[in-house]
């Protein structure tokens, strides 16, 4: 069975899958999908972390760039996806911040992109620090 394959369009098949082998006695089989399954599903969490600390760097772009248009639902969604965040790395004790630290930049060029377009504007924002992203208090 190709499991990369299977575990790339669903991962419920691909428990499915891993379940059959079991009930056939095939255990290498089901152990190299269990595999896959497990490798799969650390990918989706990162991209999950990904698309959070971008919508969170937007945000604060956002913030900064346009200080007469904050609201109480801007602050809302930068602690909503710190907290996104910070149940992402407590499920997936993997992504660490040395991973976050790792897709900082590439977060941040989709963020500016996405700041940008949402305000129609360019921004004087070049960086975020982690203090920017993670600590800083934002109140309307």
């Amino acid at each position: 069975m190709d499991w990369q394959e299977l575990s790339a369009k669903s991962h419920y098949q691909t428990a499915l899958g891993i379940e059959d082998e079991l009930e056939k006695g095939n255990i290498s089989e089901a152990s190299a999908g269990l595999k896959e399954l497990i490798e799969a599903l650390g990918r989706s969490e990162k991209r999950a972390l990904k698309s959070h600390l971008a919508r969170l760097m937007a945000h604060i772009i956002k913030w900064e760039t346009q200080p007469e248009k904050r609201t109480r639902s801007w602050t809302a969604t930068i602690y909503n996806a710190r907290e996104e965040i910070k149940d992402i790395q407590e499920e997936t004790p993997s992504l660490t911040n040395e991973v976050i630290k790792e897709i900082w930049e590439k977060c941040f060029r989709a963020a500016k992109r996405e700041a940008e377009a949402d305000m129609n504007q360019d921004t004087a924002v070049a960086e975020l620090s982690w203090e920017d992203v993670f600590e800083k208090e934002y109140e309307k």
